[in-house]
């Protein structure tokens, strides 16, 4: 049996044990990818007119597995749960997730292993060929093909994770749903900027915030971004409304990015560096232009903004087709939401501390948890860290314990940097937990014991670049 006919076989087997189930309750995470996850896993059961139920967590925790034995229902987790298998005893569950999987050792029942479908498990890199929605994508598609309408949502989940950074665009099985989503009629891509804020963001602010890569001179600097658009000759409104990105001509647009390139290179960037700010970008062609919710980018960061500040339940509904009162409430969270991540970040980029293989801050209460590794991303694609040393993001949580968020340069991953691996076995040392991606993980530990966390953790990623 080939690759692919373990993987389908795996889907099927899920998708069949779903229908056959009296009952499921969808456990799934707070960020784009959980949401829009959820939403998949929600629809399907809606139309197969299964009883079903939801909730968004920010982590598993043995609070919440006391809380969901006791519900005595199947347990659909969506975008969460592979890290966790040696903890969901006592649970009927299927696991449908990207993160890395918990090692094996922990015994595991047969009916674990049949309803647990990870792209690791079966060699596919799930960092960056397919995200939590696409995971649970494949199984919706697999209960009734005509849930291939819902691809749309598989691709905002791929773009809340990043998942186009690495090469510009979408890579392994997202391909797949993105020809899903064309077939259906919800989905089209093309070259083009892949700054953020192309369908809603006036041009200067556009360049003002670009941040992968950065622009010299421009990111940061309002005043520089409007003069050298008017230096160029592009009109910054059209009669007193500000120009978008989608305002402008071809010629317009081919000027500034050209220009843009000639800058990059000028600074010693590197012409594949310079393209980076070309490629694929992801329309929605259901949605209205000018809209956030046309641009699949724009799509995600809209509903991290619900989820970040526990309001999870908004994004879900948008997700789902509900606009009218829901969408209001999602664009003013996504205007707390930036001036929450510039706060933070002004406060955070001041405290940053080199230990030797990482550097790190803390931030006690000055940031909300559910922000840090916004945060931690931003800071590692600025200038003002080493791209060399992986960087950890540490704050308090509500509940007394420290939540912890680490980000590294793709770089790092070319030297044998596993993130995941190293937040892991650090927090599992003290009573923790941790897991995630190789270049994008997290943590739970215990309020007291940041120190010898940051110790072990640094050990870890010293023995990961010197082996």
């Amino acid at each position: 049996m080939d690759l692919g006919c373990k993987v389908l076989k795996t889907i099927q087997k899920i998708a069949n044990h779903i229908q056959d189930t009296d009952e499921i309750h969808i456990v799934t995470h707070i960020d784009a990818d959980g949401i829009t996850a959820g939403a998949i896993a929600k629809s399907t059961l809606e139309r197969a007119g299964l009883e079903h139920s939801i909730e968004f967590v920010q982590r598993i925790d043995e609070p919440l597995l006391e809380k969901l034995r006791n519900q005595n229902k199947t347990i659909w987790f969506t975008d969460m749960g592979s890290g966790m298998l040696s903890q969901l005893t006592g649970l009927e569950y299927v696991i449908t997730d990207h993160h890395l999987p918990e090692k094996k050792g922990s015994s595991q029942s047969p009916t674990r292993e049949s309803y647990h479908l990870n792209p690791h498990l079966y060699g596919i890199d799930g960092t960056r060929e397919i995200s939590g929605a696409g995971v649970t994508y494949l199984v919706t598609r697999a209960i009734d093909k005509e849930n291939r309408d819902l691809a749309h949502l598989a691709i905002v989940g791929a773009m809340g994770d990043g998942q186009d950074s690495r090469v510009g665009c979408l890579e392994g099985f997202n391909r797949e749903i993105l020809q899903d989503g064309k077939t259906m009629g919800c989905v089209t891509w093309n070259q083009d900027i892949r700054y953020f804020g192309r369908s809603t963001r006036p041009v200067c602010h556009l360049l003002q915030f670009a941040d992968d890569p950065l622009l010299p001179y421009l990111s940061g600097n309002r005043s520089a971004c409007i003069s050298f658009l008017s230096m160029l000759g592009i009109p910054l409104k059209d009669q007193t409304k500000w120009r978008r990105w989608i305002d402008l001509t071809h010629d317009e647009k081919r000027i500034i990015v050209s220009r843009l390139i000639q800058l990059l290179i000028h600074k010693g960037f590197g012409y594949q560096q310079a393209r980076r700010i070309i490629g694929e970008v992801y329309v929605l062609i259901q949605e209205d232009p000018g809209t956030p919710l046309r641009d699949a980018k724009e799509y995600a960061t809209l509903l991290n903004s619900t989820g970040r500040y526990e309001k999870a339940e908004v994004g879900l509904y948008i997700c789902l087709g509900d606009r009218e009162k829901y969408l209001h409430q999602a664009k003013n969270l996504l205007q707390s939401h930036r001036r929450h991540l510039a706060k933070g970040l002004q406060l955070m980029e001041k405290e940053i501390v080199e230990q030797g293989y990482i550097q790190f801050f803390y931030g006690g209460s000055k940031i909300k948890e559910t922000i840090v590794g916004s945060i931690t991303g931003m800071i590692v694609r600025s200038e003002r860290v080493r791209k060399d040393l992986p960087l950890i993001g540490l704050v308090d949580t509500d509940n007394g314990e420290i939540k912890v968020s680490a980000r590294a340069s793709r770089h790092l991953l070319t030297q044998g940097v596993n993130l995941s691996q190293a937040l892991g076995k650090a927090a599992s040392a003290l009573g923790g937990q941790g897991g995630g991606h190789d270049i994008a993980a997290g943590a739970t530990i215990p309020q007291g014991t940041e120190q010898e966390f940051l110790g072990l953790a640094e050990q870890e990623i010293k023995n990961q670049l010197t082996s």
